[in-house]
């Protein structure tokens, strides 16, 4: 009997530690859309000093930064659009239709009681599982994903602060974002699409044609104009990245987006939530700013926006399956904006 009880405590403890172990391997699977890297000491203005500094000495290149204009200004929150050389040599043979991936956000901003500035990113890990997952090369870009995740950290080490590593909501499995296609219940407002799928063309035209193209949508773009966080028919020009040789990022905020992302996003949320700072949405301040692509694919030349139910999933599904019920319009809306905003480009003309 004892001989048995003996076997049987040793069967249950492997099976203990077995469980542990794939809960373990579960666990450091799952990644935060955003990561949280620095609890700064400083004041905002403080940490944001410090950032353009250590920003300026690194090897990454500042393409635009953006102070976002959300509710009643209680809060401060600033976005760098950066990009990291490295990370674009590793990917300079992928699809041009994937530069979404090489477009990297730091997010600097007011949270919680006392109103402390902290430091996040755009974790590249994880966009790298989305807009990657098709690659031969995928373990390769993964990797580099990984090194300018450790160059951002770097970077902001040298900001005032405590260093931290905090997965941020929406978190998921790295199998769920190579698949990436909305979530639960809410992929059918995705329409159940994924990076690929949800790519919508805007216009074409002819391949030899893209760098008049790329013309034709920076002036279109830059004579927008953004009419404040009632309106949401204008936006404003942030960025223009050229991704290699056949593609280019243009990176558009307006008011409107600013303040209904930030501010649906904190409507269900608690933690983080204060008197002095009540929208704890400002976390996710580096889903800013909007995209437009051009990519030439070696047929054609495309112009680009994502459907933004999809986007608005893909960044702010923690928001809670009643927000996206209760501002179902909200996707719409600011897609429609872009597309109309674009509609000059359309046309041709003789000179670019």
């Amino acid at each position: 009997m004892s001989k048995n009880m003996s076997r049987l405590t040793r069967l249950s403890t492997l099976v203990f530690v077995l469980v542990m172990g794939i809960n373990h391997a579960l666990a450091a699977e799952e990644y935060g859309i955003f990561e949280r890297i620095l609890e700064a000491s400083g004041t905002f203005n403080d940490t944001t000093t410090a950032l353009d500094k250590a920003l300026a000495e690194s090897k990454l290149t500042l393409r635009a930064q953006r102070d976002l204009v959300f509710n009643d200004k209680v809060q401060q929150a600033r976005v760098y659009v950066v990009t990291s050389p490295a990370y674009m040599e590793a990917a300079k043979g992928e699809s041009p239709d994937t530069i979404s991936a090489q477009i990297l956000r730091i997010g600097v901003y007011e949270y919680g009681e006392g109103k402390k500035t902290h430091i996040d990113i755009t974790n590249p890990v994880a966009h790298a599982m989305v807009f990657y997952s098709g690659s031969q090369d995928y373990d390769k870009l993964i990797a580099a994903a990984k090194a300018v995740a450790q160059e951002f950290r770097d970077v902001v080490a040298k900001v005032p602060g405590k260093a931290v590593q905090v997965q941020l909501e929406p978190i998921r499995s790295e199998k769920t974002l190579k698949k990436f296609n909305g979530d639960g219940p809410a992929k059918m407002m995705a329409k159940f699409r994924n990076w690929k799928e949800s790519q919508n063309e805007v216009f074409n035209d002819k391949a030899e044609n893209f760098a008049a193209v790329v013309a034709r949508v920076e002036r279109a773009l830059a004579a927008s104009q953004d009419k404040g966080v009632g309106d949401s028919s204008g936006w404003r020009l942030l960025s223009k990245i050229p991704v290699g040789a056949n593609a280019v990022y243009f990176g558009i905020t307006n008011e409107y987006t600013e303040n209904k992302c930030i501010g649906i996003n904190s409507d269900f949320r608690s933690e983080g939530k204060a008197k002095d700072a009540p929208h704890p949405g400002v976390d996710h301040a580096p889903a800013m700013p909007m995209e437009v692509l051009v990519i030439n694919d070696g047929k054609e030349t495309k112009v680009i926006q994502y459907g933004e139910m999809w986007r608005m999933q893909l960044y702010f599904w923690d928001s809670g399956y009643m927000a996206f019920a209760k501002n179902t319009l909200i996707p719409s809306i600011i897609f429609s904006s872009i597309d109309q905003a674009l509609k000059p480009a359309t046309v041709t003309s003789a000179s670019p």
